[in-house]
């Protein structure tokens, strides 16, 4: 298939004549999963794991069996390991609450890399905080990677815990997540990784990079927003406390105590966004049905193409690897002597979407020297039209600031 084949399957490119660039941030929802969410609301709306009857079983299988679909997608032990949540954020904030507090120490470290969204940065400052634990940095060298020496010197015998974004949601740097997790795991450590900008682009195997944990948010690939999920060796989630208290995670509740529900609805409290698990397994659905292969062919043709055309524009500055194998579907810049908010304005009136501003990623810009950017993301539904009109658009932009910039 090709880009503008797939892209006939997302409503919202015959509702609006519009070049999307924004995916990094929420991707758009093929006609596929908006039929799921809308079938599940028309036909199998109830509350799972609540009632006897049979509309309630039928969403209850709805929900479980969409678990067992991601399970099998990322490749993981059993369905247990799988934890529903609103978004990576609070899949991340579970995390460190759940599993950090208990297990940080006075003087421990924590160690995570500085291209990490504040998602996953915050919790750690906090825990850190709490704690009296380090929180420690892995920095980025000129190619904007994390060199094998960075990552051996700041893991250390200290460390009781990594977390790291598999691609950066600003720079697209592919990290080498097996590294960082097999050097960590010598060192005693357990290791977090955020998938939110890998798992819509590329397999991940969980059992094979040997993961503790791994976060994604289900917006980024294609579902409806506000479905997130986990995944955690379950023999680490059997050993954690619940993050959230309240119904569907309790086995019996008397006046001065409570037992919990065995996984993963120990970590699963209140209704959850049924609808919205549904729908995401139909993205899982839409994806597989596509092929990664076909995904990376893809993007991969046409994040190529489009940096060929602006590294041709010489008011442009790119944050970009030069490295491409290490390169994932983001290309973040700069308009020389204009902020970024003013491109991306100037971009949106000739109908390209574009993020600026600092991308929830603010320790990294302030070390690149830089507060803010625009950001083009690319994925399966972008042509090298789009790319074209994203290079005209911001033309048109350098024309229109140029007596400016030269004052």
């Amino acid at each position: 298939m090709t880009a503008e084949e797939i892209k006939k399957d997302f409503p919202i490119f015959n509702n609006r004549d519009i070049v999307y660039l924004d995916s990094g941030a929420t991707s758009q929802k093929p006609q596929e999963v908006l039929d799921a969410l809308n079938k599940f609301y028309t036909v199998n709306n109830a509350n799972p794991h609540r009632g006897a009857y049979t509309l309630s079983m039928d969403a209850t299988n709805e929900y479980e069996n969409t678990r067992k679909k991601i399970a099998k997608f990322i490749n993981a032990k059993s369905p247990e390991e799988i934890i529903f949540s609103k978004n990576a954020s609070e899949s991340l904030n579970l995390v460190a609450y759940s599993y950090g507090m208990d297990n940080v120490k006075e003087n421990d470290e924590i160690v995570i890399s500085i291209m990490e969204h504040h998602s996953n940065l915050v919790p750690w400052q906090k825990v850190a905080k709490t704690k009296g634990a380090t929180l420690k940095y892995m920095y980025i060298n000129d190619e904007f990677e994390l060199t094998d020496e960075e990552i051996e010197t700041k893991i250390t015998d200290k460390t009781k815990i990594v977390g790291i974004t598999h691609v950066s949601n600003v720079l697209g740097t592919v990290n080498n997540i097996k590294k960082i997790i097999d050097y960590a795991h010598k060192k005693g450590a357990v290791v977090l990784v955020d998938a939110s900008q890998s798992i819509p682009h590329f397999k991940i195997d969980v059992q094979e990079l040997n993961a503790d944990f791994l976060v994604f948010s289900g917006h980024k690939m294609m579902s409806p927003l506000g479905i997130g999920v986990l995944y955690g060796k379950r023999e680490i989630l059997n050993k954690m406390s619940p993050f959230l208290m309240g119904g569907d995670m309790i086995e019996y509740v008397y006046e001065q105590d409570t037992t919990f529900a065995p996984l993963p609805n120990k970590f699963e409290a209140g209704t959850q966004n049924v609808g919205g698990v549904v729908a995401l397994g139909a993205a899982i659905d839409y994806i597989e049905k596509i092929g990664y292969d076909t995904i990376q062919k893809i993007e991969d043709e046409v994040v190529e193409y489009a940096l060929e055309k602006l590294r041709k524009l010489d008011y442009l500055t790119l944050y970009v690897t030069p490295n491409s194998k290490n390169h994932q579907g983001v290309i973040s810049f700069n308009l020389n002597g204009v902020h970024p908010h003013d491109v991306a304005t100037v971009l949106d009136s000739y109908g390209v979407c574009v993020r600026s501003g600092n991308h929830c990623a603010q320790p990294l810009l302030r070390y690149l020297g830089i507060d803010s950017t625009c950001r083009a993301s690319f994925y399966i539904y972008n042509t090298k039209e789009d790319a074209d009109r994203l290079v005209q658009a911001i033309e048109k932009a350098h024309q229109m600031f140029e007596k400016y910039i030269n004052k």
